[in-house]
């Protein structure tokens, strides 16, 4: 595989996923809500607070896939183990815990605020952890590519 053929599939993939969000955050999450509010109205103030949470969220994901995207632009100039790439992965890592640490604090102060469930700030747990994993395997990508790179332009030098 090309590393041009590379690019293009990470890039499909990239605007699948953004499109299934889209999907998600704007279709999913606010009729889900909606149903759930109409079901309980005792608990019809809780759709726009969690409806706001949920959207803000989503910035940092989007965020990620931006960076995504440039990282697909240098793999396709064949320039996969670049400073810049490093640069990209640190910046998904800050993103990832960024978005960890927002979603937990937001799902606290829900739960103080008798919005949340304690069953669902458990769950939640689930989101944070898949977070803190993206971003440790960031950080671990942006080392290596780093490493990498430096030894590239070690060699590029060497007569």
């Amino acid at each position: 595989m090309t590393q041009k053929s590379l690019s293009k599939w990470l890039r499909g993939i990239i605007v699948g996923i953004a499109v299934c969000g889209m999907i998600v955050y704007a279709g999913l999450i606010p009729m889900f809500g909606k149903d759930l509010a109409a079901a309980n109205p005792e608990l019809a103030h809780c759709y726009y607070p969690w409806l706001a949470v949920l959207w803000i969220s989503a910035i940092p994901c989007y965020l990620v896939l931006f960076n995504g995207w440039k990282i697909t632009a240098e793999i396709a100039r064949d320039n996969s183990f670049s400073i810049e790439n490093a640069c990209y992965l640190k910046r998904i890592c800050m993103l990832a815990l960024l978005d960890s640490v927002y979603f937990f604090l937001a799902n606290l102060v829900m739960f103080f605020l008798s919005m949340n469930h304690p069953a669902i700030l458990l769950a939640s747990l689930l989101v944070d952890f898949a977070g803190v994993v993206v971003a440790v395997t960031a950080a671990s990508l942006s080392h290596l590519v780093l490493k990498a790179a430096e030894i590239q332009q070690e060699n590029e030098l060497t007569i």
